[in-house]
């Protein structure tokens, strides 16, 4: 399947994330003029050759009315605000710190530009949106205040905005199966606000990495940001080594700022196998049980989390007919899972063996129908892609239309 494997090593910022993928296209260029004809006021974007440690890469630059974003920094005073909230100065990649002067909007007038001003397909949109979505709602947690009172500087909110729906743009060109990123490096000490002193990272970068991996270390300064954050916690599915891939293309999105280590984001995009792992089978023979008993051990192991059991009609000694009783499980329920035969079947042997399995990526999505809202199974990888309608919600369909359930699939297949 189509991987891609974020290098999270030095952070991530918008900007940087923005430049590590443009660089996995075989036109950068033909994407720097589709973001700038996108009409996002007042935002222009260019891209630059970048070397940090003797690595090339690609920086991306924004400016806003003509105004670059170390601008907002150095050309005024430090009275300057975060795009989301925070005033404190990104030492990382300068990405969204901002002249106070200019006058704030809400989340909602981000929306009203997303939805009413961008020429973009409507999943892109509600990527944006749902990018914001995290970044408002840190906010609020953080300074205690609804999402609805969260307001955003008028020109950090308009560098923001290109960043966040130039990544979205560019997944949605590169479209990749599923998306792995290392742990992500935050930095370490403080950084300068215009009301104090704020840890790094920031209280709201620190909410939105919540339950994703990190670290800090002895490099100081903000690495990560909320923009960054906020995109990695949306688009990736995982966190942790990069896993067997074939790599084909490689990008380095490079951060304004010179660290002892290579200041840039890397994305590899390449071609890995499906998901593999290892499962457990217990199993037993019986002769001497009823199918009704038989039926409520399965289900006693169905309760308890095994994730397949079955039976299969087997002859035993003596000619006798039998049940094979199986049940797949995680290896660390083996032994609940042994306890449960013992108890609920006649048995007095249990065997156990550790099987490789192949698994499919798989998701579950709503998708909207002339018949309504149906839940519909994705399963990718291996060089497949399936949908398969929920069983459920194929039975009500049909039951509703008063067809068959075999017209029923037909009609959604036509409407997926």
């Amino acid at each position: 399947m189509k991987t891609l494997y974020l290098d999270c090593g030095m952070g991530a910022a918008g900007d940087m994330l923005t430049a590590a993928l443009v660089e996995l296209l075989p036109d950068p260029d033909i994407f720097i003029k589709k973001i700038n004809a996108l009409g996002i006021p007042g935002v222009k974007i260019t891209k630059e050759k970048s070397v940090k440690c003797g690595i090339t890469g690609t920086h991306i630059e924004v400016t806003v009315n003509g105004i670059s974003e170390d601008e907002h920094i150095y050309g005024h005073d430090h009275d300057h605000h975060h795009e989301h909230g925070h005033d404190h100065e990104h030492e990382h990649s300068h990405e969204h710190a901002h002249n106070h002067s200019h006058h704030h909007g809400s989340i909602h007038e981000i929306e009203h530009i997303v939805l009413g001003h961008l020429q973009i397909p409507e999943n892109v949109k509600k990527d944006i949106l749902a990018v914001y979505s995290l970044i408002a709602e840190a906010e609020s947690a953080v300074h205690g205040v609804p999402v609805s009172e969260i307001h955003f500087h008028e020109v950090g909110s308009m560098d923001a905005l290109a960043d966040v729906a130039a990544v979205c743009l560019l997944m949605d060109e590169i479209k990749p199966d599923k998306i792995v990123a290392s742990p992500v490096h935050v930095g370490s000490g403080q950084v300068k606000c215009a009301h104090g002193i704020l840890p790094v990272p920031a209280p709201a970068t620190a909410f939105i990495l919540k339950g994703i991996p990190c670290f800090g270390g002895k490099i100081k300064g903000e690495l990560c940001t909320p923009t960054g954050a906020a995109l990695l916690k949306y688009f990736v599915s995982s966190f942790g080594e990069m896993p067997v891939m074939s790599v084909n293309t490689i990008g380095y999105g490079m951060g304004k700022k010179d660290f002892e280590a290579a200041n840039c984001v890397r994305a590899m995009l390449g071609e890995s196998e499906g998901k593999t792992g290892f499962i457990s089978e217990l199993s037993c023979n019986v002769d001497d049980m009823t199918a009704e008993e038989i039926g409520f051990a399965i289900e006693k192991l169905f309760e308890a989390g095994a994730k397949e059991a079955y039976t299969v009609p087997i002859g035993m000694k003596k000619g006798r007919p039998g049940t094979l009783i199986s049940v797949l499980c995680a290896e660390d329920d083996e032994n609940k899972m042994a306890e449960l035969l013992f108890k609920h079947t006649t048995t007095i042997g249990v065997r156990q063996a550790k099987m490789r399995r192949f698994v499919l990526d798989r998701e579950e999505r709503n998708v909207n129908t002339p018949f309504g809202s149906v839940r519909i199974k994705h399963s990718s990888g291996y060089g497949v892609d399936k949908n398969k309608p929920e069983y459920d919600d194929l039975v009500s369909l049909a039951n509703n239309l008063g067809v068959s359930i075999f017209e029923a699939k037909k009609l959604l297949e036509k409407n997926i």
